[in-house]
């Protein structure tokens, strides 16, 4: 799946991607991402190597 998109959502500082991706999702059911999409960013964070692979997941999807 290519996703372009990106979410407004602020990363909070000295998280870990599993509560990043708590305050994430909800921000992309907002701006109306398909269930398929999120499920696919979830999937990519979570499957990463480590903590901060899964972050720079996120920021990649995430609006500056």
């Amino acid at each position: 799946m290519n996703i372009r998109k990106k979410v407004r959502w602020i990363l909070p500082p000295d998280t870990n991607r599993y509560a990043a991706l708590d305050l994430w999702v909800p921000a992309a059911e907002d701006e109306n991402w398909a269930e398929a999409e999120i499920q696919y960013v979830i999937t990519e964070v979570v499957e990463a190597e480590s903590n901060a692979a899964g972050l720079e997941i996120l920021t990649w999807y995430t609006a500056n």
